[in-house]
């Protein structure tokens, strides 16, 4: 690896380290500070970075590659079916009524009609992870306002996979797409489905189980990186784009027991070069776009607010959601999403967009989603606390229920009496553990189960811990006992929580952690050894006495 490499590899993990931290901190999404300090960094900014090598926009695909992969990997045709006519409807819905104007705008200020159909297909989606966490935050992804609006994420997600495959059809000699072209295309995505339906059922029957036997993380992260490069690569091959064979590999990968432990396991991986692909897009935003043209940047943020705001709104609508909620929640969904970028970064590197388009496409975007927490929090607060019932989606009890929510860590022997007692109390137990194969019996019995490692916040946020009254961690090590209340106390202050140690010198610190009660193994045992030994020297006291006697 050239020098030259590994030094403009270390500026941008260092930088998306330092604004990941940040945006921590300031309860921000990550990924938007990574696109600033990417801005920051680059030739727009303090030109510490002149641009990306080739072997960086390599790795920064890479990053692409696993995120769709793990939005793969979260699709669940069950979820599908059961939000039904809330994604089809307000779905296509939602993403029509922005890129039509969008397309048509576009044209009129002189952009080719493949410009304008690519950046208005872009500028249609919102963000997935940002909309999602929000919801859970607040407690409303299982309310009618919130099925609704994970069903049009939901279709944008599926979206993206005809999108991307329209891509080189645009790159075409400049003559619109003809019938055939659409049928060619058509053709394509049903093979496509076909071939990922057959191989998920193959892997289902044969990999996972085989991994689930073996019982080793290692090779369960190497599998899930040798199917998502063996399809990448094949769709490739095949005159895909190769972002949609990583998409395919998280789908073959999805819908079973061990789903959750494999996105746990590939996250770090996942985490890390999403960080290069959102830094490097910050490389490509220069200050003079902003600087050079503040007004006109002002007003395609504002002109987009307002026509994503009444797409989303009429939307919701149409899905049955009366207005005030449906204009509250259209005011969330009134940025540009993470996958815009994809779209925007593919279409750069195939020759549809040319460097003066494509900034000013990730100006306004990255406002906007600087700008989506506040849009979000302000429009969650409109959103009625009484809405009407939704007879067609039956909420999930967790997110109703105002009380007596629990959440256990660690599914040993002690976790299992735990979860027994908590569901006869009355409790909705959710329960947390690192091996599926663990929480499958307890998922046969209704339990609420999420498989991954309870350190990651993505699986707390899984498990819903934000919204617990009491959670029990019940792990057999105090180190990542200790990390992991950490982690619950970021997100859930109010909460009751009760960890069991091993050793008695580390309740301190699990207590200044945030721990409520600590129960220490070594301690308790002590005791329980000193009460035996007490009794027995009685009982040979006693014994001594009677014989003395007689």
């Amino acid at each position: 690896m050239p020098p030259s490499l590994i030094a403009d590899l270390l500026i941008i993990l260092s930088a998306g380290f330092v604004a990941g931290l940040v945006c921590r901190q300031l309860r921000v999404p990550a990924l938007i500070g990574y696109m600033l300090v990417g801005a920051l960094i680059g030739p727009g900014g303090t030109g510490l970075l002149q641009g990306t090598s080739h072997a960086i926009e390599n790795l920064a695909e890479l990053g692409v590659f696993l995120l769709l992969f793990s939005i793969g990997l979260e699709f669940s045709l069950g979820e599908l079916l059961r939000l039904g006519r809330h994604l089809v409807i307000g779905g296509s819905a939602q993403m029509l009524l922005v890129a039509v104007p969008v397309t048509f705008v576009l044209m009129r200020l002189d952009y080719a009609w493949q410009s304008s159909v690519l950046l208005a297909s872009a500028a249609a989606f919102s963000s997935t992870v940002v909309v999602f966490k929000t919801l859970a935050e607040w407690g409303k992804t299982s309310s009618p306002s919130g099925r609704r609006a994970v069903g049009i994420l939901l279709f944008q997600d599926a979206a993206l996979v005809p999108l991307l495959l329209l891509i080189p059809m645009l790159t075409g000699d400049g003559d619109a797409p003809t019938t055939g072209d659409f049928l060619a295309l058509g053709v394509q995505s049903a093979c496509f489905i076909a071939s990922v339906v057959a191989m998920r059922a193959v892997l289902a029957r044969w990999l996972i189980p085989l991994l689930a036997q073996l019982r080793s993380p290692d090779l369960v992260v190497l599998a899930a990186l040798v199917v998502l490069g063996t399809v990448t690569f094949a769709s490739h091959q095949l005159g895909l784009p190769a972002a949609v064979g990583a998409f395919a590999a998280g789908l073959m990968l999805s819908g079973n027991r061990w789903t959750g432990q494999i996105d746990a396991l590939v996250l770090p991986f996942r985490e890390a070069f999403a960080a290069v692909f959102f830094v490097s897009l910050g490389l490509l935003l220069k200050t003079d776009t902003l600087l050079g043209a503040p007004l006109v940047i002002l007003g395609l943020l504002v002109g987009l607010v307002v026509l994503k705001t009444v797409a989303a709104t009429i939307a919701l609508r149409l899905t049955g959601l009366i207005w005030r909620d449906s204009f509250a929640v259209g005011l969330g969904l009134a940025h540009i999403g993470e996958f815009a970028f994809v779209i925007v970064a593919t279409g750069l590197q195939a020759g549809l967009l040319n460097s003066e388009q494509s900034q000013a496409f990730v100006a306004v975007a990255l406002v906007s989603l600087v700008l989506s927490p506040f849009l979000l929090n302000r429009s969650l607060r409109r959103v009625g606390a009484s809405q009407q019932s939704d007879s067609e989606v039956s909420p999930a009890p967790l997110a109703d229920a105002p009380v007596r929510q629990a959440v256990i860590i660690g599914i040993g022997p002690i976790g299992r009496q735990l979860a027994s007692r908590l569901e006869t109390t009355g409790h909705n137990v959710c329960l947390v553990d690192r091996s599926p194969l663990n929480l499958h019996g307890f998922a046969q019995q209704g339990f609420r189960t999420v498989a991954g490692e309870a350190t990651e916040l993505e699986t707390l946020d899984r498990s819903r811990v934000a919204l617990a009254e009491l959670v029990m961690v019940v792990l057999p090590e105090d180190t990542t006992a200790l990390a992991v209340v950490r982690n619950i106390r970021a997100i859930n202050r109010q909460g009751k929580l009760i960890v069991r140690c091993r050793y008695h010198a580390n309740e301190e610190d699990l207590l200044a952690a945030g721990a409520n009660h600590v129960v220490s193994e070594e301690f308790h045992a002590g005791q329980a050894l000193l009460q035996l030994l007490t009794n027995h020297r009685q009982h040979v006291v006693a014994e001594s006495d009677r014989e003395m006697k007689h």
